[in-house]
């Protein structure tokens, strides 16, 4: 339980950087890892988690700089995210194969882990993932990484953090769901974005953003998807054009199709913060891949 000045979860060591770890759930059910979005951070799943937990083991975790973890002084890569999840469930003790779900621009991230680690992956659910058709690695990753950080330790040493972060994600959240209100305890939701963590490891990990679906494409042309079950649910209620809906959907369509036993399910009273106006659907999807993957 969360102390007065203590955030819910527990804090890991992984490869040298402390990582904010929350779990929900039967410790001898199946296992979940779940993980959010560009500058998300586990209370993104608060409406998920709990529900799953009800007859699964859910690991959710802040990548570094996010939430309340750590800022790992790297640049980020594809290789190097899967490889962190694969290092945080060995770290933790939970047993594989795992269901992994991941929203938006972290689906780079667990599709990377299944083509990398295919004997600890059971099925995946992507949650709106990010879809890039055509992109390539820009030059100078550890010169843009600095620039990066250094805008955002310029918002940190100046104060403006504390307002500006917790002001962005109350835009996304208005801007990227139906629901228009935060799921997450305004307490928690303040101290992880109103830090000089949050704006730093965000603007990183934007600027990696291309860089690292540039490098799944590659990574596709040379490890095959496991035979696991695969979802994408695909959030068609926002507020773009239905012009530009209809390219997201197609290219929703497009990655589930990259595997045998793909699916993907629009929902039309969704938008991109998917598992905040539509937690059931996650839900129910998760429970379909877990009983699926217990047939196998």
């Amino acid at each position: 339980m969360a102390g007065e000045g203590r955030p819910p979860g527990e804090f890991v060591e992984v490869d040298g950087v402390v990582l904010h770890v929350v779990r929900d759930g039967r410790g001898d059910g199946p296992a979940v890892v779940v993980t959010s979005g560009l500058g998300g951070a586990w209370c993104d799943w608060d409406l998920v988690a709990p529900e799953l937990g009800r007859d699964c083991q859910v690991v959710r975790f802040d990548r570094p700089g996010l939430g309340f973890s750590a800022p790992d002084p790297a640049p980020q890569t594809l290789d190097g995210e899967a490889a962190r999840i694969a290092a945080l469930v060995a770290r933790l003790g939970v047993r594989g194969p795992y269901v992994l779900v991941a929203h938006s621009f972290s689906a780079f991230h667990a599709e990377a882990f299944a083509r990398l680690f295919p004997e600890q992956v059971a099925g995946l659910v992507l949650v709106d993932p990010s879809v890039e058709a055509s992109p390539r690695v820009r030059p100078a990753p550890e010169l843009r990484v600095k620039a990066a950080r250094t805008a955002g330790a310029a918002f940190r040493v100046t104060g403006l953090s504390r307002p500006l972060g917790p002001a962005l994600r109350w835009l996304a959240v208005l801007a990227l769901s139906r629901r228009g209100r935060d799921v997450a305890d305004p307490r928690w939701a303040r101290k992880a974005y109103g830090s000089g963590r949050f704006l730093a490891a965000a603007f990183a990990e934007n600027t990696m953003y291309r860089d690292q679906a540039a490098e799944l494409v590659a990574l596709r042309k040379r490890r095959a998807l496991p035979d696991v079950p695969l979802r994408v649910l695909a959030g068609a209620g926002g507020r773009e054009t239905l012009a530009v809906r209809a390219r997201w959907l197609r290219a929703q369509r497009t990655l589930a199709d990259l595997a045998p036993r793909g699916r993907c399910d629009v929902l039309d009273d969704a938008a991109h913060l998917l598992m905040m106006d539509r937690p059931d659907a996650v839900v129910a999807a998760v429970r379909e891949v877990l009983a699926e993957a217990k047939t196998d």
